[in-house]
């Protein structure tokens, strides 16, 4: 009878062999289906739950609409449409806050910030002469696009609102490509994701576009729980109480609109280096005073132009007035020319005379009659002279002959 001998070679492999089969149990059980438990769909892989980073900004939670939202992160971008794939429109900045309408699909739909604007062909736009700085829609179904500093006017596809006739629109003294730059109207919004925003507040209403003064990424009015009569004490409080004060001014008719005291305030905010937003919003305030009052300018050059031009109207109407005057009505006069003697009929009883044109040549005879045969016509001979009385054809000569009552010099 034989001993097995067992190698230490294949007793090793027959123990690992064995280990294998353990391993290889435990997980055919461990992978067996709970009874009652949900199976994914087949060929559908497992999606991770994603890390946050410490340079990922978080997402929003859900939030009732229209809200403020305060931006998270730096370099965010404003795009014209709730995509990656739509043109950018400028940028916003930590601690930026704008005014969300809603949102879709992780993108938030915005309230342009100051500093945003908007395209519109000039074919369908009226200036209005008694403020230049607005404009007059002339047409109806009236496209308004998404301005960007980096795609041109005509390349700009992204409408944001249509216009119709009679509306107005907020010129912003550029003109590009056959399309005025405007103030982006109401209605017409902008897009930024929404992983970089957060909101601060839920009770805003909805607000008009582009009608507060302050940068792209600001906000004119107070934080939420400012107490309006508290003096201001921070740079920010102080631009937010000038930049209502401007729009107050904005509000004025042109004409009494004055921003000397605002420019020079702003000037010292803007020029303050470790003045934060104060600072930027501050210069960026200042470069739109500058253009109101560039358009106060240009109304108040119109204005003295119309007064010179009503004047120059009324001393050519008075000249034409006092010409009209001078001159006497011919409509009574049955000729008018040069008054000579004639010699044709010399030996008449009464004196005959001729009217000649300017060229010299006979015109009419004429015969004195009543009164006027008496009359010594000698100081008005050679002279230009229009004769009242009738016309009659001479049966001999064929030549019309005035019989004049009354001779009027016209020199």
């Amino acid at each position: 009878m034989q001993a097995r001998v067992n190698s230490p070679v294949r007793t090793a492999w027959t123990t690992r062999s064995a280990g294998a089969m353990v391993v290889l149990l435990v997980a055919v059980v461990l992978a067996a289906p709970v009874p009652g438990s949900a199976q994914p769909a087949p060929n559908t892989p497992a999606v991770p739950e994603p890390a946050v980073g410490i340079d990922q900004a978080v997402p929003p939670k859900a939030s009732a609409e229209p809200y403020v939202a305060e931006v998270t992160g730096n370099d965010v971008f404003i795009r014209s449409g709730p995509g990656t794939n739509f043109y950018q429109c400028g940028k916003l900045y930590a601690r930026d806050r704008v005014q969300v309408i809603s949102t879709q699909l992780g993108w938030s739909c915005i309230v342009p910030p100051p500093g945003c604007f908007s395209w519109v062909s000039m074919q369908y736009v009226s200036i209005n002469l008694e403020n230049p700085t607005m404009g007059i829609i002339t047409g109806d179904n009236v496209g308004v696009y998404a301005g960007s500093d980096f795609v041109e006017p005509m390349w700009s596809t992204s409408k944001q609102s249509i216009l119709n006739r009679g509306q107005t629109v907020r010129l912003l003294g550029e003109e590009k490509d056959d399309y005025y730059k405007i103030a982006p109207p109401q209605g017409a919004y902008l897009w930024v994701s929404s992983q970089f925003l957060q909101a601060v507040d839920q009770t805003v209403a909805k607000p008009g576009a582009g009608t507060p003064v302050a940068p792209a990424g600001g906000t004119t009015a107070k934080p939420a729980g400012a107490d309006p009569n508290a003096a201001p004490k921070t740079d920010l409080d102080i631009y937010y109480a000038l930049a209502e004060q401007i729009n107050a001014e904005r509000a004025k008719p042109i004409g009494q609109q004055d921003y000397a005291e605002f420019k020079a305030k702003l000037q010292e905010l803007a020029a303050k280096k470790d003045g934060g937003r104060a600072m930027r919003y501050a210069d960026y305030t200042l470069k739109q005073v500058e253009r109101f009052e560039l358009a106060c300018k240009v109304a108040k050059e119109l204005e003295l132009q119309n007064k010179e031009l009503t004047k120059v109207t009324e001393k050519i109407d008075e000249a034409r007035a006092t010409r009209l005057a001078q001159v006497e009505d011919t409509s009574r006069f049955a000729v008018i020319g040069k008054l000579e003697l004639s010699n044709v009929y010399a030996d008449a009883p009464v004196k005959r005379y001729r009217l000649l044109d300017e060229t010299g040549k006979t015109i009419s005879y004429a015969t004195p009659t009543g009164t006027a045969a008496s009359a010594d016509y000698e100081k008005l001979m050679g002279r230009k002279v229009g004769l009242v009385g009738q016309v009659k054809l001479q049966d001999v000569s064929g030549r019309a002959t005035i019989e004049f009552s009354e001779v009027v010099p016209l020199d």
